[in-house]
């Protein structure tokens, strides 16, 4: 249902608002490119800043401009189920093609607790993404309650950012086939899809989305020479756009390409001058600004 590569949106503000003209151009940019999916409102379109209104809005205008031509995701996971229960609701009442579903944070759930929560979700007709982020979250989905939670219909796939292969591999182990691997950490694409990923929701595709969806229809098709020329190709544009906390850099790159502003909701702030006089550079180096 979901693979390829999907764009976790930036989400462009201006003087507080957010621009809807900037975004509107933006997800053409990402259309035009090739991408294989839209994320709206996930960790890189800054959904901690986000009311849940902004949040059905950006998602409603996505949904226009794709015309069913992909897929469109809405970030309505929160570390209240009530909350998230409400909004993956009027995901569905809106019509979207599925909604991503992040680990409860702050509250730290015992695995119990996790399967419960995704649990009480599943009941809302809509394919559904857990997403598994420990370094933000400090919570962690195990493959066993993975495996069980696939039990559920409406829980299709799950965004795998561990930080490496090894839960990946236990995830497929256990589930097999009943559930899609999208890679969360970009670095990762190629090797999660050779253990049997499916793509990526990915960040650094907000500035380059042809590159990335050519990698991982590579990696899709079997065409690993070419996949893994992408890998190392796109490895320092990826490790730029991390070089601050998600999504300040490749927020910033955007500007540069003339995408959106670099404008931030606090707590978020720009990069320090040093890291984007680097992001500038890399992006010279891979042609996308003179």
């Amino acid at each position: 249902m979901f693979s390829g590569a999907l764009t976790a949106l930036a989400t462009p503000f201006r003087d507080g608002n957010i621009d809807y003209a900037a975004y509107e151009a933006f997800i053409q940019f990402q259309l035009e490119n090739g991408i294989d999916g839209l994320v709206v409102a996930g960790s890189t379109g800054e959904a901690a800043t986000l009311t849940d209104t902004e949040k059905l809005e950006l998602g409603r205008l996505a949904l226009k401009l794709a015309a069913g031509s992909v897929p469109v995701i809405l970030g309505t996971g929160n570390n209240n189920t009530q909350a998230t229960y409400e909004l993956t609701k009027k995901a569905a009442d809106a019509g979207f093609s599925g909604v991503l579903l992040v680990a409860p944070y702050y509250n730290k759930p015992t695995q119990e607790g996790l399967f419960q929560h995704y649990a009480r979700i599943a009941e809302i007709e809509i394919p559904q993404i857990l997403y598994n982020v420990p370094g933000r979250t400090a919570s962690h989905i195990a493959p066993q309650t993975v495996a069980r939670l696939v039990e559920y219909p409406n829980i299709v796939a799950i965004k795998e950012a561990s930080g490496g292969i090894n839960n990946t591999t236990e995830i497929l182990r256990h589930c097999g086939d009943r559930i899609t691997v999208l890679s969360g950490e970009d670095t990762l694409i190629y090797p999660l899809m050779c253990v049997g990923a499916k793509g990526v929701i990915c960040t650094t595709s907000n500035v380059a989305p042809k590159l990335f969806h050519d990698l991982c229809a590579a990696a899709a098709t079997g065409d690993h020479k070419t996949a893994r020329a992408l890998h190392f190709q796109t490895y320092p544009l990826i490790q730029t756009m991390f070089v601050e906390t998600n999504p300040i850099p490749v927020k910033y790159a955007l500007s540069l390409l003339g995408l959106m502003t670099a404008e931030y909701r606090l707590p978020l702030m720009p990069p320090s001058v040093a890291n984007q006089t680097i992001i500038a550079e890399q992006l010279r180096s891979f042609g996308l600004i003179p």
